[in-house]
């Protein structure tokens, strides 16, 4: 009988909800609220997120598993109070981890992609990565080891994930009393602000009384400016995600004693030198203004909607695929953001990014066929038409505009 996961129906219900706030957006007339190349960003760095988390989820629920039978320090019965207790516990750990992803520079690195948008809304939710959700999960493995079962927290995890999403839209204005116990898109929307008075305040993720506690509460008094202190100037999927190692390993080069080193990794995001970043945006970003108009916007929409859902069909049928099928449609998906990122920069590169696409899947239809001996096929058909009808010229000139 196959296996398959019923989370693939879950995920389109993103887009549902994401399309409900498109239309009270548009009814309020906060059109402002939206912008194209941002939320198509944002969304791409969910779908590699939510991909890649299929190759690890398991080997996590396993170590959650392995950790609560062999060193548990309690053993907590599964009674009404236990769900009280693992939801606050589940929300104090949440709190800790968050707040070192601010404070400690390799944490932020994993953590800054989630800040880095200038918009606030639905799409925002999605803008984790795979090495942010392999830190979140060694945080989550002190919950079996306090002693609540695996089973337990991992629904708590599932109902965490799904209240946090809903904090992050502006449709949603101060809801009064509430703000008194629970995280609220207003206090939320708090975190994601760059105003000098909201930098590393509200950590928490559905209850106030951490920050509370530890001093780092703060309510909306003015207008927040979402984004970074220092926005970056990029919609490169490749670049959201690795420039703060770029800037760490950048630091690393320049500190001249250990002690320098280990206060680069270990320390503080604010005693960066905050030089770097400037200096490898130019010397990597392409100097051209970031204001595009696109030609193929649909072109665009396609390939999301593609590796969307090509990302479901993976993960209701996961179980079942065999390796080969399972990297292949992996790195399709991947060269697939990558692409939609470097269109939006309008890189040059992005043009052997399409044959990469082609030879790919040529490839894996050979092996599947048994035929693996012939797969240097397509790449010498690939060379073979570039050389007689020059499609390159076609796609710089018409895609990415370069004459």
């Amino acid at each position: 009988m196959e296996k398959v996961n019923y989370l693939a129906f879950a995920l389109p219900a993103f887009f549902i909800f994401l399309f409900i706030e498109y239309q009270v957006v548009k009814y309020k007339k906060r059109q402002d609220i939206f912008k194209y190349e941002s939320s198509i960003t944002n969304i791409s760095i969910g779908i590699a997120e939510r991909l890649l988390n299929l190759f690890i989820s398991a080997s996590f629920y396993s170590l959650f598993y392995y950790i609560y039978e062999h060193y548990a320090l309690l053993n907590i019965p599964n009674t009404w109070y236990t769900w009280i207790l693992l939801i606050l516990a589940t929300d104090l750990v949440w709190y800790w981890y968050h707040r070192l992803g601010h404070e400690v520079n390799l944490l932020w690195a994993a953590h800054i992609v989630h800040h880095q948008s200038e918009e606030f809304n639905l799409t925002v939710a999605a803008r984790i990565t795979v090495f942010q959700a392999l830190i979140r999960n060694v945080f989550w493995c002190v919950l079996p080891w306090v002693g609540f079962h695996p089973s337990l927290v991992i629904f708590i995890l599932l109902f965490h994930g799904v209240y946090s999403f809903f904090t992050h839209t502006q449709i949603v204005g101060k809801l009064g009393w509430l703000e008194y116990i629970f995280i609220t898109p207003s206090l939320h929307g708090v975190h994601h602000a760059s105003n000098e008075k909201y930098l590393d305040k509200n950590y928490g993720d559905v209850f106030v009384f951490w920050d509370k506690l530890f001093g780092t509460f703060q309510r909306e008094e003015e207008k927040p400016k979402y984004g970074l202190t220092h926005p970056i100037k990029s919609y490169s999927f490749l670049w959201q995600h690795f420039h703060y190692y770029l800037e760490i390993f950048e630091a690393f080069k320049r500190a001249n004693t250990l002690k320098d080193k280990i206060r680069i990794a270990f320390g503080s995001p604010a005693l960066m030198d905050q030089e770097i970043r400037p200096e490898l945006e130019k010397k990597w970003l392409p100097h051209k203004s970031n204001d595009f108009q696109f030609r193929y916007q649909v072109y665009l929409n396609i390939q999301i909607a593609f590796s969307f859902l090509l990302m479901c069909v993976m993960t209701y049928y996961y179980s079942n695929l065999d390796s080969i099928t399972k990297f292949t449609g992996a790195v399709l998906i991947l060269i697939t953001l990558i692409n939609c990122g470097a269109l939006m920069e309008q890189r040059r590169w992005i043009y052997y990014l399409e044959y990469a696409r082609i030879i790919l899947v040529l490839s894996y239809v050979l092996t599947v066929y048994g035929y693996i001996e012939l797969t240097f096929i397509p790449i010498m058909l690939a060379i073979v038409i570039e050389q007689i009808f020059k499609p390159s010229v076609w796609y710089k000139h018409n895609i990415i505009n370069i004459k």
